[in-house]
């Protein structure tokens, strides 16, 4: 695993492959509303970077902030958690 520092990793899904070693992870949140008290779900979509292409749709991945490959393109994917 790579390890530079306290970079922000998290753990996400893959929602989109189609692009060459570019991926579209969804990353979901949970906070509990501090007046409500409801628990809410905040989905964010992440733009990464996949070298070696090893991540397919469906697929439970682990990702850490980078420096920036592109315009929209600032993660990394660590590695794959689930098939």
């Amino acid at each position: 695993m790579l390890k530079r520092g306290k970079r922000k990793i998290l753990e996400g899904i893959v929602i989109k492959d189609n692009n060459n070693k570019t991926r579209i992870v969804s990353v979901m949140k949970t906070y509990r509303h501090p007046l409500y008290k409801r628990v809410l779900h905040i989905n964010k979509k992440f733009t990464i970077h996949d070298e070696n292409n090893s991540s397919h749709l469906g697929d439970k991945v682990r990702i850490m902030a980078s420096r920036p490959f592109s315009k929209s393109k600032r993660w990394v994917l660590i590695g794959c958690i689930n098939k």
